[in-house]
């Protein structure tokens, strides 16, 4: 894929984003052009995006033939032989087999040199130094022969011409652009630091690549693309890892296919500036995975605590540990961007982070994560895919999430989906906005899509406001009464979609009053998980069965089908003979169980309390706001 298709595809996947973002807040009257100029700014940036696969290459007869051993041969022009080196100085085709004991290939040729190196198996060990080093040429090219094992190994130490510049620090290092093709195998030991290093651009445009080093696993300080071939890489720093950070076109990570498998002591992945994954199937543990991941600081009720997913929170205590070294799965400095494949992510801290913008057109992810699931510092937009977070402590997190499309289960021992922005958190001690205090400028736009939740903390919470014009979600909020399923200091206006959430009940909130689509909101004695709660109308029509998750002690529903003037009528218990997706049933024939009330619709928003519970007026901006028109006592 060349420059100029990749930011048309930036581009047109940031004009769903806009399109997405504007028609929704259409019926959001003061808020459209705040959310319209935030997201245009998001489409400036990354419509600027500039990244190259470049030309894919491919190799043609070989012209030198060099046989390794105890007495080096060259067959050809090109190549010389001293003290068990062998130094290539010219442009060509150089087929290299054998065996070669703690020496080295050295390329030292023209600045417009290509050289092609046909590695046909071969074993390579040098005990200090680079046992492969491009000191100079235009481009290097490494080819495997089909059907071949190469393996290169390197010491624990380096004799290096320049201790300051520390270089060469890797088994294969190259001061050139550097591109690995072909169909055979390689395995790279590398004991000093990085097993694979360009200067340049690194490419692996094929091969069956296998990685083991020290520090960083595949390293190009421009770039590292890769196109296809299944590459597997074992490192204690980084597993794929770019680092440009003076020029904005480079230090960037393109993923166009293959398989690629990442065991990383650091980040799996990291770009400098820009990671875009158009295909491929990749899979990343980063730093031993969530399972090692710290116990979170106590943030307030409920915070910080485990995540269990029958919804108890356990009584450890919970401790502060900074991060001194990163180890995301996947991270870059600017921003991320997929255009597809598939990701299996087991990551001790965030399994995605970009410090800026975050794009998700498609793809497959299953998540567990033992911070954050997916992350960006200013803006979040889904436009499709299939997400799948089964741990996590924050689900999905940044300043302005947009979800236009896609389908998102997760589980959160935290919030589940929480627009917040970095310096709201770390001026309130990372907590969210206090009842009477302003309201934050993180916003949650829900435009389509199906979204699932189960968060031990806040399900949906926004330090800011909440905008829901389609789709359907469905939220298991917490048991603690310290969380509830919403949770904004703003508005939450609903003008659209299906919406059902239950959890506690005494941080409880319903949609605000400037929704046009109408909800509403049950309080009730507490129920046991998988307890159903039915919504139907008086003359019997489902608007909703649901079986939550976890106990519950309220109830929200904001559906097209809920009609001013109508009267409706909330039963609990009782059974469904239809099918059951993440709890909401479709079809089949509900059985009734007892009825807690009823009401008449008269506002946006109706309240309906079971007889003999007292509902309390709490802390937390609009919560518990709402209409308690038409409220009925259930018949007997």
């Amino acid at each position: 894929m060349n420059k100029k298709l990749i930011t048309i595809l930036v581009a047109l996947s940031l004009c769903a984003s806009v399109t997405g973002c504007a028609n929704s807040n259409v019926a959001l009257g003061s808020n459209t052009s705040t959310t319209q100029t935030a997201t245009a700014a998001e489409a400036a940036v990354l419509s600027n995006i500039n990244v190259s696969s470049g030309d894919d290459e491919s190799v043609g007869e070989a012209n030198t033939f060099i046989e390794l051993g105890n007495n080096i041969s060259v067959n050809g022009e090109g190549a010389t032989v001293e003290n068990n080196k062998v130094t290539i100085t010219a442009a060509g085709t150089y087929s290299i087999k054998g065996t070669l004991m703690d020496g080295q290939i050295i390329v030292n040729a023209g600045d417009n040199d290509k050289v092609y190196i046909i590695l046909n198996e071969v074993n390579i060990t040098c005990s200090n130094n680079a046992p492969i080093y491009v000191k100079n040429a235009k481009k290097a090219i490494i080819s495997l022969a089909d059907n071949t094992q190469n393996n290169i190994n390197d010491g624990e130490k380096y004799a290096l011409e320049d201790e300051a510049a520390d270089e060469p620090n890797a088994a294969i290092f190259s001061k050139s652009d550097l591109i690995l093709i072909g169909n055979g195998s390689l395995t790279v030991d590398a004991k000093y630091k990085n097993g694979i290093t360009s200067k340049d651009d690194l490419k692996i445009q094929s091969g069956n690549i296998t990685v083991n080093a020290v520090a960083d696993g595949l390293k190009g300080k421009d770039s590292v693309v890769i196109k296809n071939g299944n590459v597997t890489v074992t490192s204690s720093g980084d597993g794929i890892k770019s680092s440009n950070d003076e020029d904005q076109e480079k230090g960037y990570v393109l993923i166009e296919g293959g398989k690629i498998n990442i065991t990383s002591g650091q980040d799996g992945i990291q770009a400098e500036t820009n990671a875009f994954v158009k295909a491929g199937d990749l899979t990343i543990n980063s730093g031993g995975g969530s399972k090692n991941a710290p116990v979170k600081e106590e943030r307030g009720p409920g915070m910080g605590k485990q995540f269990d997913p029958n919804g108890a929170q356990t009584t450890e205590t919970a401790t502060s540990e900074e991060e001194t070294t990163s180890n995301k799965a996947i991270k870059a400095g600017e921003n991320i961007i997929t255009e597809g494949g598939t990701f299996n992510i087991d990551s001790v801290n965030d399994a995605f982070h970009s410090n800026n913008n975050f794009v998700i057109n498609d793809g497959t992810f299953n998540i567990s994560a033992g911070d954050d699931g997916l992350h960006a510092d200013a803006t979040l937009t889904i436009n499709g895919g299939n997400i799948n977070i089964a741990k996590s402590y924050e689900g999905i997190e940044s300043e302005n999430i947009t979800i236009n499309n896609g389908e998102i289960n997760l589980a959160s021992s935290d919030d589940g989906i929480n627009a917040s922005s970095s310096s709201e958190a770390a001026n309130n001690g990372g907590q969210p906005s206090k009842g009477g205090e302003s309201a934050g400028t993180g916003k949650l736009n829900i435009n389509g899509g199906k979204i699932t939740v189960n968060a031990n903390g806040d399900g949906l919470d926004a330090n800011g406001s909440i905008y829901m014009k389609d789709g359907t979600v469905i939220v298991n909020g917490p048991t603690g009464d310290g969380n509830g399923a919403l949770d904004y200091d703003g508005t939450f206006t609903v003008t659209g979609g299906t919406l059902i959430a239950a959890g506690s009940a005494g941080m409880a909130q319903a949609p605000s009053t400037d929704s046009t689509q109408n909800s509403i909101k049950v309080t009730l004695a507490s129920r046991s998980a998988n307890t159903i709660v039915h919504v139907e109308s008086e003359s019997g029509e489902e608007i909703a069965t649901f079986a939550p998750a976890k106990q519950y002690a309220t109830f929200v529903i904001s559906s097209p089908k809920l009609k001013t003037g109508s009267t409706y009528k909330v039963y609990v218990e009782g059974s469904s003979t239809g099918t059951s997706v993440n709890g909401l049933y479709s079809g089949g024939t509900y059985t009734k169980g007892t009825e807690i009330g009823s009401a008449t619709i008269s506002g946006s928003i109706t309240e309906i309390t079971q007889e003999g519970v007292t509902v309390s007026n709490h802390m937390g901006g609009q919560r518990g706001q709402g209409n308690p028109g038409g409220m009925k006592a259930p018949r007997q």
